[in-house]
């Protein structure tokens, strides 16, 4: 693709009054062998969908989307992508006043971003616990010293594990030391929190079984008139990983190096580009033609799988329970059940769909003397609809 786009770029910028040369016979080789994969693979997008936009700012009224955001599953707020992690952080924080344990945890594995040093220290402390549980008797399972090399190697390097330690009933104490004149500090639990083991069992199993607090994509739902601009995106900054002088520098590259390409250019080299094409992008915007012309759009992560935009797709029908088929430009049939990210179909950075209703369960609704619909989308989207 990227080779096929410094081409176009270089005969627009060169236009030939001579003859045939060499040259313009390994251009048109290398065209007809794009081609020839694209046709293969049947990726071949509209155009306009699969095109680097010079990257605009965020505001411009005529982007497709205002921006990259998400959502905080703690608080529900809308987020920009350079306020996710602060906000995140201030909503566990402010989690401490009504239910410590619970925000501990999260402290321990949302703010830790080494998975591996959490899951060890996360495994230790479930130990302590254990033994605790299994040994309710012994006085020496219900202290912990605080500078013993375990603790420090494994748990006092984790953002969160004082602040469980301290909710779940343990406190601080100086204790003397056998063999050792000054006392140490220790976690003593309290005798209260031994009295319910019960609880001591539950805060260890949410202890292990947490996962990191993690913004969520907001899809940014849209619903449009019929249009036809349809298929054309102008997508800001956030869509790229590349700023816009990274890809200015990395079209200028492509176009100064196709010759050498045209001519050098082995399958592996191929798949390596097409790799390296697949991460320049994190997110996609995707829109949905249906058949009354209306368009539906939708922000997704580019390594999402297929499945996600059936499942928002399906979200919006008003007869959810009837089938229906997506194809991609050239009338590639996306599968729900196939594993497959949109960076591996080619739909990214954007892409114009084309929704169909299974055909054969149509056939057979009619056949039984009813009718679909004659409105696809849900009453409560189509009274929003937007221009595009």
């Amino acid at each position: 693709m990227a080779a096929a786009a410094a081409l176009a770029r270089l005969e627009q910028k060169q236009p030939r009054a001579r003859g045939p040369t060499s040259q313009d016979s390994i251009r048109n080789q290398v065209r007809k062998e794009l081609q020839a994969e694209a046709t293969v693979s049947g990726s071949q997008e509209a155009p306009g969908t699969n095109t680097v936009p010079e990257p605009k700012e965020e505001g411009s009224a005529h982007l497709a989307v205002p921006g990259v955001y998400f959502t905080c599953p703690l608080t529900g707020a809308i987020l920009r992508k350079d306020q996710r992690d602060a906000r995140i952080r201030e909503a566990i924080l402010s989690h401490f006043s009504t239910d410590p344990v619970a925000a501990s945890i999260m402290k321990i594995h949302t703010f830790n971003k080494d998975r591996d040093r959490v899951k060890l220290g996360v495994d230790t402390i479930a130990k302590y616990l254990d033994n605790i549980h299994l040994h309710p008797e012994e006085e020496k399972y219900r202290k912990i010293k605080l500078q013993n090399k375990v603790f420090q190697e494994r748990i006092n390097c984790l953002e969160g594990t004082h602040e469980f330690f301290e909710a779940i009933g343990f406190q601080k104490a100086l204790l003397p030391v056998p063999d050792q004149e000054n006392p140490e500090e220790f976690y003593v639990l309290s005798e209260a929190a031994l009295a319910q083991p019960q609880s001591l069992e539950r805060h260890k199993e949410q202890l292990l079984h947490a996962e990191p607090v993690r913004a969520t994509l907001a899809r940014q739902r849209r619903v449009f008139r019929p249009s036809p601009l349809a298929s054309q995106f102008d997508l800001p900054a956030d869509f790229f990983n590349l700023t816009a002088e990274e890809i200015k520098r990395e079209q200028k590259l492509c176009s100064e190096a196709v010759e050498r390409l045209s001519v050098l250019r082995t399958k592996a080299m191929r798949e390596r580009e097409e790799q390296r094409e697949m991460r320049k992008y994190t997110y996609t915007l995707l829109r949905v033609r249906f058949p009354d012309g209306c368009l539906l759009q939708g922000t997704f992560y580019a390594r999402e799988r297929v499945a996600a935009l059936y499942r928002f797709v399906r979200e919006t029908l008003q007869s959810d329970w009837l089938p229906f088929e997506l194809l991609a430009s050239g009338g590639q049939k996306l599968s729900e059940d196939e594993n497959l990210a949109f960076n591996e179909c080619g739909l990214v950075p954007s892409a114009l769909l084309t929704f169909s209703w299974d055909a054969a369960v149509l056939e057979d609704i009619r056949a039984a003397g009813a009718k679909p619909d004659t409105s696809i989308l849900k009453p409560e989207l189509l009274s929003a609809i937007e221009k595009l």
